[in-house]
């Protein structure tokens, strides 16, 4: 049965974020139609990944072996600057308003499908891309499903059995990129510390609550670096994370900005870290501690409050936990808390979708600080660098405005020049209470996931 988005009983289309602007920067070759079929089990995602995407440009959110991949590019839109949320969900309304959609599935992520990854600021020469893959495979439990977009007067072909279609010849076997050098970014370690301290200083100043510092560590590998090689390893080494590869960038991040599904929203906010030692007993000790700490809960409280703010005027009611939990991860234990709520869509437009959520949200105190003005204008002054798409907003949307949408963390960027070069990133939250040398052994920490992943043959 062909339809067109969106499908009855569902949650109404996202209105737009910014009245009057349009969805510049869309490169497509015009309008395009999109067919979802369940599949036999063709394995796991990313071995299907492995199997069929070219090196270049995989696309993937996964998590536990669930989500979605994909490959191909049926349309790309260039979104950067400060309208860069409204350039990706104009662009993404105009392209599925009216699309012929058959979709045999009907679950969250069936049916037109792009994926997102959004630049930190406004002032990253980064900017930021949504991307319509010729091919999606998805899965949830145990329902498997194949995605295929294409042009709406191309002849009429249909998922095979292989979940082969589009753009996939030129598919080459993983392979990792051999040795692997390190150097500096834009500030070394030292400096990086200098830098915290100066923050700590403002903050005990009054000048601000909290601030997020971020740096970058460059590798150059001997062979060009496969973001399938990577994505792989991350998801294996961290299957509680989001592991997500978007035009270059590729990560596995613990940090959910925003869920939204059938009408319910979704945050997982961390804030507050401490490193695992790899002895049991020592970090159970070592997790009661964080739950104490005060600087560490100090921290944490800004991330949530920042995040119930920015929903309450879109949900008609926000849940926070009184307290974090302790998320463990093989490298490092957050301080974590769910933050839930239900969309009010009985506002003029219908209720906001995952892209206008997220441009609400972001940034959080998590990526930033608090208050979040005066946050940037420290960041901007004492790191030194360009964030690019690290800390920004990664993940998926459909053509109801489900999807869901990560945070750029434990992430590296490909260099699209040369792919044997990386650019690697890691922050802090730092408080009035923060050490600087903790802080840069934290930051170090962090780098861990991706160092490790680009480790090997």
């Amino acid at each position: 049965m062909t339809t067109t988005v969106g499908r009855p009983g569902r949650p109404p289309q996202p209105r737009s974020l910014e009245p009057g602007v349009p969805g510049a920067g869309l490169s497509s070759g015009g309008r395009l139609r999109w067919r979802t079929t369940r599949v036999a089990d063709p394995g796991p995602l990313l071995e299907v990944l492995a199997r069929r995407s070219p090196s270049t440009s995989p696309l993937a959110w996964v998590r536990r072996g669930e989500g979605l991949v994909g490959w191909g590019q049926a349309a790309r839109v260039a979104a950067g600057g400060e309208h860069r949320f409204a350039t990706a969900a104009h662009a993404w309304r105009d392209l599925v308003l009216g699309a012929p959609v058959v979709d045999d599935v009907r679950l969250p992520g069936t049916g037109p499908v792009a994926f997102t990854s959004l630049s930190f600021d406004a002032a990253s020469a980064g900017g930021g891309v949504l991307v319509v893959p010729e091919v999606v495979v998805g899965r949830r439990g145990d329902v498997v499903w194949v995605t295929t977009a294409e042009p709406v007067d191309a002849p009429v072909t249909g998922p095979g059995a292989d979940v082969g279609g589009g753009s996939a010849a030129a598919v080459e076997p993983v392979r990792g990129p051999g040795a692997v050098r390190y150097a500096d970014g834009a500030l070394c370690g030292p400096r990086w510390a200098t830098a915290v301290a100066r923050a700590v200083a403002r903050i005990q100043a009054g000048e601000l609550e909290k601030v997020v510092l971020a740096r970058d560590l460059l590798a150059e590998a001997e062979r060009e670096v496969d973001a399938r090689w990577l994505l792989a390893r991350l998801a294996q080494a961290y299957p509680s994370c989001w592991s997500f590869s978007v035009d270059g960038l590729v990560g596995a991040t613990p940090e959910l900005l925003v869920r939204r599904e059938r009408g319910l929203v979704h945050s997982r906010v961390l804030a507050g870290t401490i490193r695992r030692t790899g002895d049991e007993q020592r970090d159970a000790a070592l997790a009661g501690s964080l739950s104490r700490s005060g600087k560490d809960l100090e921290e944490h409280e800004y991330a949530v409050r920042s995040v119930v703010s920015a929903l309450a005027p879109h949900c008609r009611t926000t849940t926070a936990p009184d307290a974090p939990f302790v998320l463990h991860l093989p490298n490092v234990m957050h301080l974590a808390s769910d933050v839930t709520g239900v969309l009010d869509d009985a506002r003029d437009g219908g209720a906001p979708g995952v892209l206008e959520l997220a441009a609400a949200l972001h940034p959080t105190a998590a990526v930033c600080g608090t208050p979040t003005p005066e946050a940037a204008a420290v960041i901007a002054e004492l790191e030194g660098m360009d964030r690019d798409r690290y800390a920004g907003p990664v993940g998926w949307v459909d053509a109801d405005g489900d999807g869901e949408v990560g945070l750029a963390l434990r992430c590296a960027r490909i260099d699209p020049d040369d792919a044997r070069r990386v650019r690697l990133f890691a922050g802090c939250g730092v408080v009035a209470g923060s050490d600087p040398m903790a802080e840069l052994a934290e930051s170090d920490a962090k780098l861990v996931p991706v160092r490790d992943a680009l480790g090997g043959a």
